[in-house]
């Protein structure tokens, strides 16, 4: 066989072509598994196509494994699952595929494989194995998938114009398979995306993020953002990213250019982590540095509450992105908020009570903040990368000290807000607001003990000054 399986893969293939057979159909394994495999890429995905009824070739195959699979199809579209020994087999009829200007979604007709092959996105995905008794295992290779693969170089089968006009998603296609795979994407097919990322806009927004993710989690996405920013398709799905682009110098004084500075901090990040919302944190870190920049006189550029406003900007940009509004929204916004508090932590003589407020605020998210704050060190410098890494390990020491001795993580204050209004004789207001956080703040500061009775004394002091006394 040209492809290189496992002995589980090849007995599965081996099903897939008894019951080919059986049905009188030619069946062929074809994309994403064939690529992967020639490139040595793990996989548990396979495509199935064959010249002839893809769902009824499912369950043919199906009855071939004890015990039987379920078999999920879907008759509007033609294709149909089975889940075997870890595998995901999907099945689909060849087919031939046209469109209409003003939509992604096509046209299809019965068609041969090599009008299904046609149809492909690139090269290196329109590489079939065929699975018929007569040639079992050949490679068929009608655009010279293989030699793309050897060349590492991304290139449409047909002329890229008519692939990326077709269906735009394709240009983010390629430029994450670049990505994903380290491939070079070809001159004519780099213009073609250049010519046509205007077409991205009839692209739903959730497949638009589907694939930033997927991206965001290559080995080194700032090979995609690179490429999505120099293809014009950032500026049209993530213009606020666009906007951290150039450097702006006024008297002499000039500051870095915030997106190739971002992208070394994803980078930096994704080599310590897969966290897919870390990553994201990455991304946003700085994303409210345009909207706070001025200059001042004698002292140079400032982004001033970049970190605050940047957090406010985060449950609009996930809504807009079609990203989870949940705790991973929630994550995201208190890493974005808290960056950079840890590297103000590095100064000398620094308060416990500052490491308490900051274990308190970031909770169990702390150690994913430092390695957020670490990743934001982008310097040339390796002398002031050290230095700041050294300082930052005296931090981690710092917090561990703190946390050994206060336990402050995730704590919260001796007495809630239910208890200060049963306490009083009060309802919800504000002063019970201005009693909870003067007693948190006292803690937190080492004014007083973190217990009940010096809270409660406390209390009693703060609510006198508010015109509050307790019910009998």
């Amino acid at each position: 066989m040209f492809i290189d399986c496992s002995d589980k893969e090849r007995f599965i293939l081996k099903k897939i072509a008894h019951a080919a057979s059986e049905t009188g159909v030619a069946c062929f394994v074809i994309g994403g598994f064939v690529r992967d495999k020639i490139i040595g890429r793990q996989t548990t995905d396979a495509d199935i196509v064959c010249v002839g009824d893809g769902i009824a070739l499912a369950h043919a195959t199906a009855k071939h494994f004890n015990p039987v699979p379920h078999v999920s199809w879907f008759k509007n579209y033609g294709t149909a699952h089975i889940r075997v020994q870890d595998m995901d087999i999907e099945f689909v009829g060849a087919r031939k595929e046209s469109y209409q200007y003003h939509s992604r979604n096509p046209q299809v007709v019965p068609g041969t494989l090599e009008d299904d092959q046609h149809r492909r996105d690139f090269t290196i995905n329109a590489l079939a194995i065929s699975l018929n008794e007569n040639d079992f295992g050949e490679l068929l290779d009608p655009f010279g998938g293989i030699e793309d693969i050897r060349n590492k170089i991304i290139r449409t089968p047909l002329d890229p114009d008519q692939t990326f006009s077709d269906d735009p998603l394709r240009m983010l296609r390629a430029i994450r398979f670049a990505a994903q795979l380290q491939f070079d994407i070809s001159n004519e097919t780099w213009q073609g995306i250049k010519n046509n990322n205007s077409r991205i806009t009839i692209i739903s927004q959730e497949r638009i993020t589907e694939e930033l993710n997927k991206i965001l989690l290559s080995p080194k996405p700032s090979v995609g953002f690179d490429l999505l920013f120099k293809s014009g398709l950032l500026h049209i799905i993530f213009p606020q990213m666009t906007e951290l682009a150039g450097a702006e110098y006024k008297d002499g004084l000039g500051h870095k250019d915030n997106f190739y500075h971002t992208l070394q901090v994803i980078d930096n990040i994704a080599i310590k982590t897969n966290d897919l919302w870390l990553r994201w944190a990455a991304v946003l870190h700085d994303i409210a540095k345009p909207a706070t920049k001025k200059f001042e006189e004698g002292h140079g550029w400032t982004f001033h509450g970049h970190e605050v406003v940047g957090g406010r900007m985060v449950p609009k940009l996930f809504a807009k992105m079609r990203l989870p509004l949940d705790n991973k929204m929630r994550f995201v916004r208190k890493m974005v908020e808290l960056h950079l508090r840890p590297i103000s932590l590095t100064k000398e003589n620094i308060t416990d009570s500052a490491i308490r407020r900051l274990l308190f605020d970031a909770g169990d998210d702390i150690e994913a903040l430092m390695m957020l704050c670490e990743a934001d060190i982008t310097s040339k410098n390796k002398q002031k990368v050290k230095r700041y890494l050294d300082n930052f390990e005296m931090v981690r020491n710092r917090l561990h000290d703190v946390e050994e001795s206060d336990r402050i993580r995730n704590w919260q204050p001796p007495i809630t807000g239910e208890m200060i209004m049963e306490i009083f004789g009060i309802g919800p207001c504000k002063k019970v607001g201005d009693l909870k956080t003067a007693i948190k703040d006292a803690i937190l500061d080492g004014e007083i003990e973190n217990n009940y009775d010096a809270a409660f004394d406390f209390m009693l002091k703060v609510a006198r000054t508010l015109d509050l006394e307790p019910v009998k």
